[in-house]
């Protein structure tokens, strides 16, 4: 027994030192690049080192030794990272007010030109009515200048009307790319799942809801040992198996459940119109869909490992805010961690 509680202490250390090794990796590439130590140039980097996505690594490999941050930005808004979302958002708002300000010109361009010709009619008008004998030659002279004035005016408001049509477009690509800046803020890259932020987002709704937050379940995922397992097999396996995992809880959830990706080895879920009761039978049903058909195996098929997990569960009746809620999943998912044998817990059960 207290071997088992070294190697799984043992376990737990090796967890978390695995994610520091592969800060201080970043951080020492972003040294030799002299690339500020910012929170989103870490996030960029460590998309592009730990994530393995070579597309952007090798954007930034093209930058040079000494890449400018605005051009490391453009890259973190090209790939929709997290952190980059608010530049986008800025830099959409700038692009948009932008187009507005020359929308202004030009009306105020073309108003300048409808007011001179008003002017120049009001001024032919004057001439023919005070000079009844006026020669032809000077009337024509007089219309052709009203027809130059006319000619103008038009001629403004069809450059007005195609800068518009322009304009209109360019704008409904900016919603666009909000829109799936929005997206990407919310979605987990890897499995396509919502993750942490949307997670907040659905729980902080649920308890602003009229009839309150009773009636619904939150449960946590966790993976056993998963840093160890992607640490022996390679990042890529370990993503081919978060897939597979999403795809699996995909099909746990009815229509108005939610599931959401929202650590490196955690999922939540998020049930409604469930007790305890009900809760614990779809944590047990998780828990044996996944050890019952999913395995970690290396890219030769060799040797798989049994895949486990630990599940915590909590209710919201028995939280007052949506952050209690969380802390009470957590509580119970730390409780399932630190026993094997009962890997399913309840909060306060």
């Amino acid at each position: 027994m207290q071997n088992a509680s070294a190697n799984a202490l043992v376990a737990r250390e090796a967890a978390r030192s695995a994610p520091m090794a592969d800060i201080q990796k970043i951080a020492q590439h972003m040294a030799r690049l002299n690339v500020a130590a910012l929170p989103r140039n870490y996030e960029l980097f460590h998309e592009a080192i730990i994530g393995l996505n070579p597309g952007l690594a090798q954007d930034i490999a093209a930058l040079g030794p000494q890449p400018q941050q605005a051009m490391l930005d453009e890259l973190g808004v090209k790939y929709r990272l997290v952190g980059h979302c608010g530049l986008a958002g800025e830099m959409s708002r700038n692009e948009a007010s932008r187009m507005l300000r020359d929308v202004a010109e030009r009306l105020a361009e073309g108003l300048r030109h409808k007011n001179a010709f008003a002017r120049a009619c009001g001024t032919i008008l004057k001439s023919v009515s005070s000079h009844e004998d006026q020669s032809l030659a000077a009337f024509l002279s007089e219309v052709d200048y009203l027809s130059a004035s006319l000619t103008a005016v038009l001629s403004a408001e069809m450059e007005i009307g195609a800068k518009l049509q322009d304009d209109i477009k360019a704008l409904e690509v900016l919603e666009r790319g909000i829109s799936a800046m929005q997206s990407a803020t919310a979605a987990d890259k890897i499995t396509g799942l919502a993750n942490r932020i949307a997670l907040n987002r659905v729980i902080s709704e649920l308890y602003e809801r009229e009839e309150g937050a009773a009636g619904s379940a939150l449960i946590l995922v966790d993976i056993d040992n998963f840093a160890e397992l992607k640490d022996r097999y390679g990042t890529q396996a370990g993503n081919k198996l978060l897939k597979k995992l999403a795809g699996l809880f995909r099909k746990s959830i009815k229509k108005n459940d939610f599931v959401a990706r929202t650590e490196a080895d955690e999922f939540a879920f998020l049930f409604s119109n469930v007790g305890m009761q009900d809760a614990m039978a779809i944590a047990e049903r998780l828990r044996a869909s996944v050890e019952d058909n999913l395995v970690f195996a290396t890219s030769d098929k060799v040797n798989p490992d049994s895949l486990t997990i630990s599940i915590g569960v909590a209710l919201s009746a028995d939280a007052a805010t949506p952050g209690q809620l969380q802390a009470n999943a957590r509580v119970a998912l730390f409780a399932a961690q630190s026993n094997p044998r009962q890997p399913v817990q309840a909060f306060g059960r």
